[in-house]
C-alpha cells in the first residue's frame, strides 16, 4: 500500500534500508576495490544507516514518553535521522552518505515546518512551479506533517549537491554519481511521492551499472562501484517504504569474480588506486574523527587535510562536524582538528593488512584500528604495545539478567537486551573490547541481531581481533553453545562445534498475544497463549502450562534427549515443576533441566536438544 512521506515512512525507511545492507553488506564488502581496497564499505554503510535509524527511533520513543504522548513530525524525525548518521558515519562512503542524508534532511525540514522550498533549492525543472501543499499527479494532497513529490525531488537535489561540496576532489564513476542519476530521475518523474521515489532508485541503478565505465580500477576489478552499490540499496529502502512494493533486484554484485584487480604502475589517475600501504605509497593511515568548531575554522581545516593527503571528506554543519581523511601522517590529521576546534572519537586505521590480504586473495579486511583515549580500547595512534590479550572469549547477547548470570558463569559476556531495544553493533564491539581477547565467538541468539551481530565482528576483525558469528535464534541454542565451547581447541574447530550443538537444537518460545491477530495457527485473540516453535506460531491455547505441555509433545515427537526450560520474569516455580513432571512421565529417557532466565517478554523458553 502506497505511504505518504512521513515521520513514520522515514523510520520504516530507515528499517528497510538496514535490513537490505545487512543482507549485502558481505558482497558490497568484497566489492570495495575504490578509493582504497580495504573490504570495508559495506560494514560501514551498515554501521552508518544503523546510527541513523536508532537516533530516528530515540526520536519515536523520546515523545511517546513524553507527558503529552506525542508523536514526531517528519522535521523531527529527518532531522533525528541525519544526526545519528553523522555522529556514526564511518569510512569515506558512510561520510557521504551522512551528508547526503543532511541533504535531504535540509529540505523535508524546512518544507515540512514552513511549507515552503528553502530559499536557493529549487533545482531542476518543474522544481519551484507547484506551491507548497499542491495535489499530486494523482489529485492526492500531503498530509500535514508530510512531503509531498516534488518535496523529495528538491531533496534528492539537495543531498547530491551537498555530497559534491563535502569531497574535495569530486571523481566520477562513484557513489557521487550514482547520488546526482537518482535526484535526475526523481526530477524527471512525474505522479506522487512513490513513483518519484521508484524513479530515484532506477536512476541510481542505472547509474551504477555505468560506473566500471568510467573509473578505470573498477573495469579491470570487473566490478560496480562499492559506495554506489550501497546507495541504491539504501534508496531501494525508500521506495520499498513508500510504494509498500520491492523495487527490482539488484545485479550480482561481483560480475567478474575470477578477474583480478591489477593497479597501475605509473600511480597517476584514479585507477591508481590500490590498498593504502601498499609499495606505490599511498597514504597509509585512515582518520576520522568527530569536531566541534565554527564554518571558518572547518575552511582552513579543509585546506591543511587537503595538502596532508587525498579522500578527504568533511561533512556536518551548525557546529557539528565528521571528519575523513587518509594521510601518511595521522597524527598531523588530529592535529590540524585540534587546531580547527574540538576533536573526539578520533579513530585511526592503518591500511597495511589490508594491502597484505588482498594480495593473498583472502577476503579484504581494515589493518589494526587505533582507538584514541577519549574511548575504550585505547592504543597508540601508531599501532604500539597493547595490554597483554586473552586467547578466546564469547559474547553472548540475552534477554534476561538470569540468562546473563548463566552466561557469566559458563565465561561468557553478556550483553543484556532490554524490551524494545536490540543492542547496535556498537554495543557488541565494546563487549569484544572488553574481553581483551585475540578470538572471539559472538552468539546473537536472535534472527534479528544476526546482521547486528556480522557488523560488530566485521569491526573487531579491523582490530585485529579473529571473531566469528554463530546464527544462534534463540538463547536456548546459545546456551547449547556453550556447553560446547572449549578454549582449548583450535578456533575453528571450536566454532565448529558450537555450531553444530546450535544446529541440533530446536527451540520454541511462549508468549502473550497483545491483540487479535491472523498467525500460521489461525486467528488468536489478546491475551491468548502462542506456542511457537522455530520462530512460527504452531499452537494458540488459554492457559500457559497446557499450550507448553503441547509445545513440548509436538517437538519431542520426533525425538529428542534434554529439555531445556528458561523462565520468565514472573514465572511460578510450579509450572516448571507441572511441565518436568510431564517430560519425565510421557517422554522416556528425557532429561529436563530449568533456568531462572528472568527474560521480562517471554514467560517460557523452551530448547530441544
Amino acid at each position: 500500500m502506497p505511504h505518504t512521506l512521513d515521520a513514520d515512512a522515514v523510520r520504516m525507511w530507515c528499517g528497510l534500508a538496514l535490513d537490505a545492507l545487512g543482507r549485502a553488506r558481505a558482497d558490497i564488502d568484497a566489492i570495495n576495490v575504490y578509493p582504497v581496497a580495504d573490504g570495508d564499505t559495506g560494514t560501514n554503510l551498515y554501521l552508518t544507516v544503523e546510527s541513523a535509524a536508532q537516533a530516528v527511533d530515540a526520536a519515536f520513543n523520546g515523545h511517546a514518553a513524553s507527558a503529552a504522548a506525542s508523536r514526531p513530525t517528519l522535521a523531527d524525525v529527518v532531522r533525528a535521522m541525519a544526526h545519528g548518521a553523522l555522529i556514526g558515519a564511518r569510512g569515506n562512503s558512510g561520510t557521504i552518505l551522512a551528508q547526503l542524508l543532511r541533504g535531504m534532511a535540509d529540505v523535508l525540514a524546512d518544507g515540512a515546518a514552513a511549507g515552503d522550498p528553502p530559499a536557493g533549492d529549487c533545482a531542476g525543472a518543474g522544481d519551484c512551479d507547484a506551491p507548497a501543499g499542491a495535489a499530486d499527479a494523482a489529485g492526492r494532497a500531503p498530509a500535514a506533517g508530510a512531503a509531498d513529490a516534488d518535496g523529495l525531488r528538491r531533496a534528492l537535489r539537495r543531498a547530491a549537491d551537498l555530497a559534491y561540496l563535502a569531497v574535495a576532489h569530486p571523481v566520477e564513476g562513484t557513489v557521487l554519481t550514482v547520488a546526482v542519476a537518482a535526484a535526475e530521475g526523481a526530477e524527471r518523474a512525474a505522479g506522487d511521492v512513490a513513483a518519484v521515489a521508484r524513479a530515484a532508485y532506477e536512476g541510481a541503478r542505472t547509474a551504477l551499472r555505468a560506473t566500471p565505465g568510467q573509473l578505470d580500477v573498477l573495469a579491470r576489478a570487473g566490478v560496480v562501484d562499492a559506495g554506489g552499490y550501497g546507495l541504491v540499496t539504501v534508496l531501494g529502502g525508500l521506495a520499498e517504504a513508500l510504494s509498500g512494493e520491492s523495487p527490482a533486484a539488484l545485479a550480482p554484485a561481483r560480475p567478474r569474480p575470477a578477474t583480478p584487480a591489477p593497479v597501475a604502475s605509473d600511480g597517476q589517475g584514479p585507477g591508481a588506486c590500490p590498498a593504502d600501504g601498499a609499495p606505490d605509497g599511498g597514504p597509509a593511515f585512515e582518520v576520522i574523527y568527530l569536531l566541534e568548531a565554527d564554518d571558518t575554522a572547518v575552511t582552513a581545516l579543509r585546506e591543511r587535510l587537503d595538502a596532508l593527503g587525498d579522500s578527504l571528506v568533511v561533512v556536518g554543519g551548525d557546529g557539528l562536524w565528521n571528519v575523513h581523511v587518509h594521510v601518511d601522517d595521522a597524527g598531523a590529521a588530529v592535529e590540524a582538528g585540534i587546531q580547527a576546534g574540538r576533536p573526539y572519537r578520533v579513530r585511526i586505521t592503518h591500511f597495511g593488512a589490508a594491502a597484505g590480504k588482498a594480495g593473498a586473495g583472502a577476503p579484504d579486511r581494515p589493518g589494526p584500528a587505533a582507538v584514541l583515549p577519549d574511548q575504550p580500547g585505547a592504543q597508540n595512534p601508531t599501532g604500539g604495545p597493547r595490554a597483554e590479550r586473552a586467547t578466546r572469549a564469547v559474547v553472548a547477547v540475552v534477554p534476561g539478567d538470569g540468562l546473563a548470570a548463566l552466561c557469566a558463569e559458563a565465561g561468557a559476556t553478556a550483553v543484556a537486551t532490554r524490551p524494545g531495544e536490540p543492542p547496535a553493533s556498537g554495543e557488541l564491539v565494546d563487549a569484544v573490547r572488553r574481553t581483551a581477547a585475540r578470538e572471539v565467538v559472538l552468539l546473537p541468539n536472535d534472527t534479528e541481531l544476526h546482521h547486528t551481530a556480522a557488523a560488530a565482528a566485521a569491526q573487531a576483525r579491523a582490530e585485529g581481533v579473529r571473531a566469528a558469528v554463530i546464527p544462534t535464534r534463540s538463547a536456548v541454542q546459545g546456551i547449547a553453545a556453550l556447553a560446547v565451547h572449549e578454549p582449548g581447541r583450535s578456533f575453528d574447530e571450536d566454532v565448529v562445534a558450537m555450531t553444530s550443538a546450535a544446529g541440533a537444537t530446536r527451540y520454541a518460545e511462549l508468549a502473550v498475544a497483545e491483540r487479535q491477530s491472523w498467525t500460521m495457527a489461525g486467528v488468536c485473540q489478546a491475551g491468548d497463549v502462542l506456542g511457537m516453535i522455530d520462530g512460527d506460531v504452531a499452537l494458540i491455547g488459554s492457559e500457559l502450562a497446557a499450550t507448553a505441555e503441547a509445545v513440548l509433545d509436538r517437538m519431542l515427537a520426533s525425538g529428542g534427549e534434554m529439555v531445556t526450560l528458561v523462565l520468565g520474569a514472573g514465572l511460578p516455580d510450579e509450572v516448571a515443576e507441572q511441565l518436568e513432571r510431564h517430560v519425565r512421565e510421557g517422554h522416556f529417557a528425557v532429561d529436563t533441566v530449568v533456568y531462572q532466565g528472568g527474560q521480562p517478554t517471554a514467560p517460557l523458553i523452551i530448547g530441544i536438544e
